[in-house]
């Protein structure tokens, strides 16, 4: 009937019953006739019993013996299950990963997979066995012939990857909860299962801390068009169907590290609007993108700023049509947000701009590659653009330029990229649709009318802040280049609205997140070059938390932001940054307070099912 491929979690194979369990599930999917690749991960907590020995060795392991430690725990599982699979009748053969021919790049710990020889996986599952392969390992290219791990999460990565190069009818991965929640059900026991999830919107889910997919899998399964599913290990239950639109024909050379970025889009259909020193304190946002919800004016990119004293900066972008609306609103708003005791104060002043373009590049292969954002702003400086406004998201970058720089910059991104690049203009619109696929299983694939499908909170993050950098093509490419050659990854990105005169110098503040484990090393190297580059003060703050919402229905849906502000606010919480996407909405609060954000967003857009999900320990 069908060729599938499933990946059982730690958890699910966790004792020699669960592994017993498994083998019974396998042999009744052989038994409808399918053919049948399964790919585990190491039984329950083995990986972290590793590592924990390895630290008591050392306190900084080598990782060439690190990735021949870990590799092992995935071996035991495979053997036994085979084992248990033969032992009930079924024909079954356990592989590794260098056995099934997953090739890596040689970096230890963190390889992405270059190719699979599937030679040899085919021969067995033509001779009617049950493959099963040892995930999160592969071998390197080189002709060492290199033992490597693909890092935490690996064996999702190594399921899809499989899929992918055996064109599998589809992928099956078996986990500890019924499927992908609306949030994570330890925080919120009512969260709702949903039935299905695109690509994209899973992406940003999985790369925003939902452990239930490792983002890479999800990039690979949107590459290549791999229909998957993921489902509970102890039900029947149907699960969640991630689906994507038909890719664009992919070699299935390079598998892991081609073409990170698909597209180079452009629109010059846009313009500005800023309040500049609005106080910095809870409801302000939600005062404002109120009104405009309310006025029904829908607003593409919103940026907030760090704060300056006790003030922010706002800032959004609108199509050219609704800018007289949006900066009606904006003019009759910015009065009520000003210091009582000095109304005709410069608070709360009221900031336009026309003539401005958004560029952007797009590709699900950018996820963890700190050099694509760094590229991209690398590429605009030799061109002699200068960035106004940054957005980032796991899938896009976004950056508003002026308009006459926009031809420039598309042209020199698409040659750095070498893609063609497509646009929106006010005479033509071009925009890409996700499409959703029926998967091949006789389940429908309804998609949810909310505009927002999960909520995400992100406790892992550290922010850091540059005060004063000099307002000039090249500083973002500098700046974002030093962080990417130590590879450290950056999340949110926020350029000031708010610009300075410094000795003839026009200066802005930059703000961004890192993974809080590369704070420090971030603002070392960064306070390092600060005088050689003219910048000021750089501030870390690791007291963050990132609550975010994701939901590719969030398009043309003026009031999303607002009741996302206003849930924040009705719990006293304040926004202290915010960056936007076109299926993303991020907001940094304190961290004590990450938690409580979460909650009350969640229930503000009524994701809440009525059955309470426990997740197994």
């Amino acid at each position: 009937m069908a060729l599938i491929v499933q990946k059982f979690g730690g958890t699910s194979v966790g004792s020699v019953e669960r592994i017993q369990a498994v083998a019974q599930r396998v042999s009744k999917t052989v038994k409808a006739g399918n053919s049948l690749v399964v790919v585990v991960s190491a039984m329950g907590k083995t990986t972290d019993g590793l590592v924990k020995l390895a630290n008591e060795i050392s306190q900084n392991p080598n990782r060439r013996e690190m990735d021949m430690l870990l590799s092992t725990g995935e071996q035991v599982t495979i053997a036994l299950l085979s084992m248990a699979l033969q032992e009930i009748g079924q024909p079954a053969i356990s592989m590794t990963g260098a056995q099934v021919g997953i090739v890596t790049e040689a970096e230890h710990t963190r390889a992405r997979i270059l190719r699979i020889e599937t030679d040899r996986l085919l021969r067995h599952i033509r001779e009617g066995k049950v493959v099963v392969v040892a995930g999160f390992q592969g071998i390197s290219s080189t002709g060492e012939l290199e033992i490597t791990t693909l890092g935490r999460g690996g064996s999702d990565t190594s399921a899809v990857a499989l899929a992918a190069a055996i064109q599998a009818d589809f992928c099956e991965i078996y986990t500890d909860v019924p499927g992908i929640l609306t949030t994570d059900p330890r925080l919120v026991p009512e969260a709702q299962l949903m039935d299905a999830i695109t690509c994209n919107e899973m992406l940003e889910l999985a790369s925003l801390g939902a452990k239930v997919l490792h983002p890479r899998s999800v990039e690979i399964a949107r590459n290549y068009g791999v229909p998957l599913v993921v489902r509970s290990s102890w039900t029947d239950d149907p699960g969640t169907w991630v689906t994507s639109s038909k890719p664009q024909e992919r070699s299935l050379i390079n598998l892991e590290i081609a073409r990170p970025v698909d597209a180079v889009e452009f629109d010059t259909n846009q313009a500005k609007v800023a309040l500049l020193r609005v106080p910095d304190k809870p409801g302000v946002a939600a005062k404002l993108f109120g009104e405009i919800a309310r006025q029904n004016v829908d607003v593409d990119l919103i940026i907030q700023s760090i704060h300056e004293g006790n003030s922010n900066d706002i800032a959004f972008t609108v199509t050219t049509p609704i800018l007289k609306r949006a900066e009606a609103v904006a003019a009759a708003i910015a009065p009520a947000l000003r210091n009582p005791s000095n109304p005709k104060s410069d608070e709360a002043e009221v900031m336009v701009e026309q003539d401005i373009a958004k560029v952007s590049i797009a590709g699900a292969g950018m996820i963890g590659r700190p050099g694509v954002a760094a590229k991209m702003f690398a590429t605009l400086a030799e061109a002699g653009v200068n960035i106004q406004m940054i957005s980032t998201s796991e899938v896009k970058v976004s950056c508003v330029v002026d308009a006459v720089d926009c031809d420039r910059a598309v042209a020199a991104l698409s040659n750095a990229f070498e893609i063609v690049a497509k646009g929106e203009t006010e005479e033509t619109t071009i925009r890409e649709q996700e499409v959703f696929p029926c998967p091949p299983l006789p389940a429908p694939c309804p998609v949810s009318s909310s505009p927002v499908r999960g909520v995400a909170l992100d406790l892992n993050q550290a922010r850091l802040a540059i005060r004063q950098v000099p307002d000039k093509a090249g500083m973002a490419a500098k700046l974002f280049g030093i962080l990417a050659q130590h590879n450290i990854s950056v999340d949110m990105i926020i350029q000031s609205q708010r610009c300075r005169i410094i000795d003839g110098v026009p200066k802005r503040d930059i703000a961004f997140t890192v993974p809080r484990m590369d704070g420090e090393t971030a603002q070392k190297l960064l306070t390092q070059v600060a005088a050689e580059l003219g910048w000021g003060e750089v501030v870390l703050d690791s007291a963050i938390a990132k609550v975010s919402i994701v939901g590719a229905g969030m398009v043309a849906q003026p009031g999303v932001a607002a009741k996302m502000f206003e849930a924040l606010a009705q719990h006293q919480i304040n926004i202290q940054m915010i960056a936007t996407s076109e299926i993303k909405i991020s907001c940094v609060v304190a961290q004590e307070q990450g938690v409580k954000a979460l909650q009350a967003i969640h229930a503000a857009f009524g994701l809440a099912g009525s059955e309470k999900f426990v997740v197994p320990v």
